[in-house]
C-alpha cells in the first residue's frame, strides 16, 4: 500500500489516498474531486481549472500522468 495526498495528485488539500495501484489512487482522486466540486469548494475548483489546461493537452496530460505514477512507484510500499 502507497498513499499520496490530494495535493501530490494535483489537487488543493492534504487528504491521504492508499492504494496498492495507482489507478486505484487515481480513482479516489477522481471520486475526491467530483464531491470537492459538488461542495463548491474553491481551493478545489482552482486546482481543477489549472489541470484543465494540462487535460487539453493529450501530450501533456500524458506526461503529467506518468510522472505522477512515477511518483506513486517510487513510494515506500506499507
Amino acid at each position: 500500500m502507497r498513499t499520496m495526498t490530494c495535493r501530490e495528485l494535483g489537487g488543493a488539500c492534504d487528504t491521504p489516498f492508499t492504494a496498492e495501484t495507482f489507478e486505484e489512487i487515481a480513482a479516489m482522486s477522481k471520486q475526491h474531486g467530483m464531491q470537492m466540486f459538488q461542495q463548491k469548494d474553491a481551493a478545489h475548483l482552482k486546482a481543477m481549472e489549472e489541470m484543465k489546461s494540462v487535460m487539453q493537452n493529450p501530450e501533456a496530460m500524458q506526461k503529467w500522468y506518468e510522472a505522477k505514477r512515477a511518483q506513486f512507484e517510487s513510494l515506500p510500499n506499507t
